[in-house]
């Protein structure tokens, strides 16, 4: 069969594109992904990433290479392996960035990618709790609620941001991000909404819809007689070699995220000519910007001992942990229906500054990263972000074969801004806690801890703690320079029938956590 669409990753962009592209039933779509169905139990149960993250089953398990601005360190790179991808093992967090993102985008030359364009795809995508109104939806397919947990010392972080002349925000998707206040998750009735879950198992049935996975894309086909028309993806499923393609109008849509989207053009000979020809690959088309304009937030981990009781002494001990997990199979409520974070801040390292330019994420526990071992004491974490940094990594094939993973350079605080950011971050996180509403429930700064203090000191706690808060974006950047990899309707530059729509394709890196703007760009096209 030949189709009319051909989706490689069935993740946050991909199932979504699935849904809206087989509406039409005289198209036939087909829709390949690399990992397993989302069966595993733990993908439904909000916190279940503790159980998703860091498994070779749900995950990529990437890795980065040593990073000079992490003092040589590596970090792992979570990415979902699974029907919904990434939004089958994320956080749940639904933020959809700053209303300057998008009008940036469009101050690039990226017509109809303004906050004002991009706005009514949000409203689509969204079955917001609250209801419709000027920001919100009520009538879409993924469903957005309320924040079910809340704790004292969650309650104080806001007040104690209030002290600092931080406003309440209730909204951060509404008129103004700044704020703090609580998040709202992609969840429903106490259960994970991925985008498997809210687009796919909706049009699963569909007889022009086809579902292929354990499907792993091994490189791009094209017309022997026109080497830049792309007609269709050789790929294996468990070893067996497979090939589809496309009609002659049809169109190969790249939605593997922003390491295996550019991965995939690059072993198929799209990219930088050079490091294609040293690898031994026919360069069919010279395109320097895929996988270069990688863009992460990273978060500064910073962790206090408190003196009540955090799901520290909740997970440790085995009576409650039991009791947890009850709570949550008679009334989808309790600890395992919380999202990765409860509070929410987005403010300004300093207020000559026009927008927030840092963003917090408040857990009432802690760890060393998610999926790991609780730290022994009572715990919380208080981790922050840079929402706009100016450090641009890369990614890089290693070698033509699409099993052996890609080369990821983050190149985390490579830049003066993002180092001195670092800094007033963790000032700010401390501020935080010694507001009169936060302190009282302090013990101890644990990490980086008060021996910390000039700003030398500072940076290098940075470079020591830090992790990837999982937002990779821009590998195959949107725009009309030389280092664009498609254009404002996501079609390869220099390549017929085929499209990217992914995360790769922001020409920068959204403020705030990235799955609903990933949504949001693979509802645009899909209509």
């Amino acid at each position: 069969m030949e189709y009319d669409y051909i989706i490689v990753g069935a993740g946050s962009a991909g199932c979504v594109l699935a849904n809206r592209l087989s509406a039409d039933q005289s198209k036939q779509v087909l829709l390949l992904e690399a990992g397993g169905r989302d069966i595993n139990p733990w993908i439904h149960v909000p916190v279940g990433y503790f159980n998703t993250l860091h498994n070779p089953n749900t995950d990529w398990c990437y890795k980065t290479e040593p990073d000079a601005g992490l003092n040589g360190r590596r970090l792992d790179w979570p990415r979902g392996k699974t029907l919904g991808g990434s939004s089958s093992i994320n956080g749940l967090l639904y933020i959809r960035g700053q209303k300057e993102d998008y009008r940036y985008w469009r101050q690039l030359g990226n017509a109809g990618w303004s906050y004002e364009d991009v706005l009514p795809y949000f409203k689509k995508s969204e079955k917001q709790e609250r209801g419709a109104d000027e920001f919100h939806g009520s009538d879409g397919p993924l469903s957005v609620t309320n924040m079910r947990v809340h704790r004292n010392v969650c309650h104080a972080l806001i007040d104690g941001a209030e002290e600092l002349g931080i406003p309440r925000n209730d909204d951060f998707n509404g008129a103004q991000q700044e704020g703090a206040g609580y998040f709202q998750l992609t969840a429903k009735n106490g259960r994970r909404c991925s985008t498997a879950v809210a687009y796919l198992n909706p049009a699963r049935h569909r007889a022009n819809l086809t579902i292929v996975t354990h499907a792993l894309a091994r490189h791009l086909l094209f017309d022997p007689a026109d080497q830049r028309r792309a007609t269709g993806v050789a790929y294996a499923v468990k070893g067996e070699r497979r090939e589809a393609r496309i009609k002659k109008s049809g169109e190969v849509i790249l939605s593997a995220g922003s390491i295996g989207s550019p991965q995939i053009l690059q072993v198929s000979g799209i990219g930088p000519g050079q490091h294609l020809r040293d690898l031994g690959i026919q360069v069919r088309h010279a395109l320097a910007g895929v996988g270069e304009n990688l863009q992460d937030h990273l978060q500064i981990r910073t962790v206090y001992e408190v003196n009540v009781p955090t799901l520290n002494d909740e997970i440790n001990n085995v009576l409650r942990r039991m009791m947890i997990g009850m709570q949550y199979v008679l009334l989808r409520k309790g600890a395992m229906a919380m999202g990765a974070s409860q509070v929410c801040i987005f403010c300004k390292t300093h207020p000559a500054l026009e927008r927030p330019d840092i963003q917090f994420h408040f857990q009432p526990l802690s760890a060393d990263k998610p999926g790991v071992e609780m730290h022994p004491f009572s715990g919380i974490t208080l981790s922050v972000c840079q929402l706009q940094p100016e450090s641009r990594g890369r990614i890089a094939i290693k070698s033509p074969d699409p099993e052996i993973y890609p080369a990821i350079h983050p190149n985390y605080l490579s830049t003066p801004l993002d180092q001195e950011t670092a800094v007033a971050a963790i000032k700010v996180a401390r501020n935080l806690a010694n507001s009169k509403s936060m302190s009282k429930f302090i013990v101890e700064e644990k990490v980086p801890g008060l021996q910390v203090q000039t700003d030398e000191q500072l940076l290098d706690a940075a470079r020591n703690i830090s992790q990837t808060i999982y937002h990779p974006t821009s590998t195959c950047k949107m725009g009309r320079d030389e280092m664009a990899v498609v254009d404002e309707r996501l079609r390869v530059h220099g390549i017929e029938g085929l499209r990217v729509v992914d995360a790769s394709i922001m020409p920068t890196i959204t403020s705030g956590n990235t799955n609903a703007p990933t949504i949001m760009i693979a509802e645009k096209p899909a209509i």
